[in-house]
């Protein structure tokens, strides 16, 4: 299959088609995921406060721009213009470093927690590393198909 056609082609879908379409079908997936982790993360509690306010500040931006990113391709504001197969290459570029240096530092929060933590915290904070690290795997997939696709615009 050639590149383009397992990108969904070098254009960006329009209304439900964006469900339909790959990759573009990962948003779901990162919407999900990336509340999963904002929703551990809010719950944990924070034995780096440093380190885990970027992973929440990661978690929310993330989360809010592919919402948004999403609800304009289902409203169909990019009109089909190149400019907006660019933004989604880049957007989603940047999101897998900044979600690749959260988990990262999540990973590290969670192996320097220290006397005072229970159990359930530590699992808290074990299940958002794990979710985090699935995330920026869903985004980095996301990245190089949108990157496909952009080369192909």
């Amino acid at each position: 299959m050639a590149p383009a056609a397992a990108s969904g082609g070098s254009t960006l879908p329009s209304g439900f088609s964006v469900f339909t379409t790959f990759p573009d079908l990962l948003f779901v997936c990162e919407f999900v995921f990336g509340g999963l982790v904002w929703i551990l993360i809010a719950s944990s509690l924070v034995p780096l406060p440093l380190a885990q306010g970027w992973v929440m500040f990661v978690s929310v931006f993330c989360f809010v721009a592919t919402t948004t990113l999403m609800i304009l391709y289902i409203i169909g504001t990019h009109g089909g213009e190149t400019s907006w197969i660019t933004l989604d290459a880049a957007y989603h570029c940047v999101a897998a470093l900044f979600y690749l240096s959260a988990s990262v530092l999540e990973a590290l929060a969670t192996i320097s927690m220290f006397d005072g933590f229970t159990y359930k915290h530590y699992h808290e904070n074990i299940a958002a590393v794990v979710f985090a690290y699935v995330v920026t795997l869903i985004y980095v997939v996301h990245a190089v198909y949108s990157l496909i696709r952009w080369k192909s615009s």
